[in-house]
């Protein structure tokens, strides 16, 4: 024999009851023997619930009462011949008449009883279970509608009453007798006292009365068929990435299910835990898929943990005094105070000396527990042995299960990290010593992006989401997200990253989407769907989303977006950027800003600051990191410059190469903003400072390019007129060099801790000698790279490689 149960939406409506009756049926001519259990359909009870507080409160119902028949009545017009309509109907029509001559009682007497209220509700599971098997009865004659309150019998608590178990096992089985061979519909949820009045078994009740049967009649199996593919590793309107779990033991889905997970209520396993039923969850409307098997053994899986659950409101009870250090019975004392008050602790922890006990409970019995503990504490209190008890609210538990956790290292450790690397904080942690569950209590504004973030850690055959928020769509920002668009499904398998760009920003407009912004078209959905842009606004949007692996990306030149990067990494989001100046500005605000990254654990990336897409800095910190000493450095920085100096060779002037590299695009609208070299000093600064000196802008020795005339003129035109006047002294320049053998390089060297930018002839033994095009070259000469220099070289400008660096930034972060 086999208990199939249905929840609510499977029974919900007339689509669903198809479902429904094609699984049984199935079952049915499998020979494994089924017994349906039903619950409501989807709603009722909570409208039964209403019309009896309604009625109660002398409120009108009988709208409700209306739309209540006409739900059924639907069902049957369109699910039953009509020839065999009306007795249906009638009957259905009858059980309406009683209960609203029920609810025009409580009308009457402006009072419901918890009694009263099992009464009414229980027409729910009745009017669906006689409903559902007259219309199976059209296919398998066989089908009869059991109401379970003259077989389940309880005590008189009406509204969770308790088994009668004795003498529920001794009925069930004489109706198993009596009705051999038949295909039985149970009501569930309902039961009976001993007076033969109708009560109800609490929340899950529809589970339980399936476990009940299932435990007397010794079934195979008891199938819970439902709206989800089975036990999920999280609640999947919180954590997409969700997904079921083949196979857990009782205990796991106990752990599970108390903290939070909805599927399946602890309670109702136990029939089945002690006669060890598999208890299989499974999806009314895919029931192609084998769900999860709930069993008293599992094999050790392949993750580390099963499931994370939670529960979302939560209040936490503080209570701390000297009084409590080795006095035996403090707990006890507490602990059956609050029980004997039905207020059910949640969560206990206790420090080590005794001296402070912490437990959650619901929020709604915070003030009641206080008060508790205020009267049973009172001399204590008075004495100043215990501090007054202190509530904290707007929390949640988030708790990691798994059978197979015990003993395993790493596990409080990987939990931690994926916490504190989030910046979120942990109020509270219990671990029992069984090892299945590990809980941590948070604040309520955090759960969402502690839930994503503790399942991207656990979970690593998925793929870890990076949510990104772009400002700046130039030139590198729209590379960026053409290449990131390209990239995407390389991304996925190869590294196992996933980066959703959730937020762009430009001078104009600003857009966000959490789901992530099509990359193919953003453009378009910035321009049309976005509002007008405020950087301080999108960066609030940005903390207030409160995303797991978040990163904030500044592909701009402006000094505004560097305002706000100390605010940014306090809420523990990373920043890649290729924006200089934020490190090369004081050293102060440079040094602020590495320690508030270093201590909010979140990365500050900006190998693009010094070479576009050469991996200069990451390079300089690995050779410092692994115990190497710096001696000096070489460097040719902009590749403007550079592209200058490899050209003004031969019979080219200065004035031709510099119009050359302006129509290429390589200078800027003014070329001496390049040949300045103001951006070269801010290169240098920055590698400078990494490599551990404290130097201000003012300190570098930045030589001159460009004679004094060059400099002074008043505009870009002067500038020309006045490059054509100098030609002497830069042909003067090219032919020393040439006598000499050597090239003309403006070369950056740090050594000593200081700075200096300057015009030099180098001849062929010189790694610089043979640059060519714009390239960018470095060369480390360390204490281990003391002869031959380490030199990195290769194109230092341009969209492409700078998009590209910033791009290799963005996938160290989710690395």
């Amino acid at each position: 024999m086999k208990i199939l149960k249905f929840g609510g939406t499977s029974v919900g409506s007339v689509e669903s009851i198809k479902a429904v009756l094609g699984i049984v049926k199935k079952s049915y001519e499998a020979g494994e023997q089924p017994l349906v259990v039903l619950s409501a359909m989807s709603g009722v009870t909570n409208l039964l619930t209403k019309m009896a507080e309604d009625a109660s409160q002398g409120k009108p119902f009988q709208d409700d009462l209306k739309d209540l028949e006409e739900k059924h009545f639907d069902v049957v017009k369109k699910l039953i011949a009509v020839k065999f309509q009306n007795p249906v109907l009638t009957r259905l029509k009858l059980l309406m008449n009683e209960l609203e001559d029920l609810l025009q009682g409580v009308a009457s007497l402006k009072e419901l009883s918890n009694q009263s209220k099992d009464l009414i509700i229980s027409y729910g599971e009745r009017c669906s279970n006689y409903l559902v098997a007259k219309i199976m009865e059209q296919e398998i004659p066989v089908s009869e509608y059991i109401n379970a309150s003259y077989y389940v019998k309880t005590d008189s608590n009406f509204g969770n009453a308790h088994l009668n178990e004795p003498l529920t096992t001794q009925l069930i089985q004489a109706l198993a007798q009596t009705h051999a061979g038949k295909l039985l519909f149970v009501t569930g949820f309902i039961g009976s006292n001993e007076e033969g009045r109708m009560t109800t078994l609490g929340r899950g009740g529809s589970d339980y009365t399936a476990a009940i049967f299932g435990s007397v009649l010794n079934a195979s199996a008891i199938e819970i068929w439902t709206d989800v593919n089975g036990m999920l590793t999280a609640d999947p309107r919180i954590v997409k990435k969700a997904f079921s779990l083949p196979v857990l033991s009782y205990t796991e889905a106990m752990e599970l299910s108390y903290f939070g997970a909805k599927v399946i209520y602890p309670p109702t396993m136990v029939p089945a835990f002690m006669k060890k039923i598999p208890i299989v969850i499974r999806n009314t409307f895919e029931p192609e898929l084998a769900g999860t098997t709930i069993q008293f053994e599992t094999e050790k899986s392949a993750y580390p943990i099963k499931g994370i659950s939670s529960i979302s409101d939560v209040s936490v009870l503080n209570l701390t005094g000297s009084g409590m250090v080795g006095k035996s019975g403090f707990s006890g004392r507490l602990f059956t105070l609050l029980a004997r008050e039905q207020i059910n602790v949640i969560l206990i922890t206790q420090s080590s000396s005794e001296h402070s006990i912490t437990f959650a409970v619901n929020p709604n019995d915070a003030q009641k527990a206080k008060l508790l503990i205020q009267n049973e504490f009172e001399l204590e209190l008075l004495a100043n042995k215990l501090s007054m008890p202190v509530i904290e609210d707007n929390l949640s538990i988030l708790a990691i299960v798994g059978e197979h956790m015990k003993r395993t290292p790493g596990m409080s450790g990987k939990l931690f990290h994926a916490l504190g690397r989030n910046g979120i904080n942990v109020r509270a942690i219990a671990q029992g010593s069984s090892e299945f569950n590990i809980s941590v209590i948070i604040n309520k504004e955090d759960l969402s992006k502690a839930l994503n973030a503790v399942h991207d850690a656990f979970f690593a055959e998925l793929k870890k989401t990076l949510y990104v928020f772009n400002v700046g769509t130039g030139n590198i920002g729209s590379t960026l997200f053409n290449q990131l668009h390209k990239q995407h499904d390389f991304l996925l398998e190869q590294n196992d990253v996933e980066i959703k760009v959730v937020g762009i920003a430009n001078s104009r407009r600003m857009y966000f989407n959490t789901e992530g912004i099509d990359l193919a078209n953003w453009k378009e959905t910035v321009e049309q769907h976005g509002e007008v842009a405020d950087l301080g606004s999108f960066i609030a949007t940005m903390q207030a989303m409160n995303l797991p692996n978040c990163v904030f990306i500044d592909n701009t030149a402006s000094k505004l977006p560097s305002t706000y990067y100390e605010s940014i990494f306090k809420s523990n989001i990373s920043i890649v950027t290729c924006n200089k100046i934020a490190n090369s500005g004081d050293y102060a605000q440079y040094k602020m800003l590495h320690e508030t990254a270093r201590k909010h654990g979140v990365d500050f990336f900006y190998e693009t600051n010094v070479g576009a897409g050469l991996p200069i800095v990451r390079v300089l910190k690995d050779l410092m990191m692994s115990g190497d000493r710096l001696l000096r450095i070489e460097a040719i920085l902009s590749g403007t410059i550079s592209y200058i100096f490899n050209n003004f060779k031969g019979d080219a002037s200065f004035y031709d190469v510099v119009k050359k590299a302006q129509e290429l695009g390589y200078t800027e609208p003014d070329p001496r903003d390049d040949l300045g070299g103001i951006d070269f000093m801010r290169k240098m600064l920055i590698l400078a400072r990494d490599a551990g000196y404290p130097i201000e802008a003012d300190e570098v020795a930045l030589g001159n390019i460009l004679p004094e005339n060059c400099l002074k003129a008043t505009s870009v035109d002067e500038f020309y007129a006045e490059l054509l006047k100098s030609e002497d002294y830069f042909n003067a320049l090219k032919t020393d060099a040439a006598q000499q053998g050597k090239v003309i390089r403006y070369i950056g060297t740090l050594e000593d801790g200081k700075v200096s930018i300057s015009l030099q002839m180098v001849d062929e033994q010189h790694p610089f000698y043979a640059l060519s095009g714009s390239d960018n070259i470095i060369s480390f000469t360390t204490e281990r790279y003391k002869e031959r220099p380490l030199v990195v070289k290769g194109p230092g400008a341009g969209a492409e490689v700078t998009a590209g660096g910033v791009f290799a930034d963005l996938v160290n972060v989710g690395a």
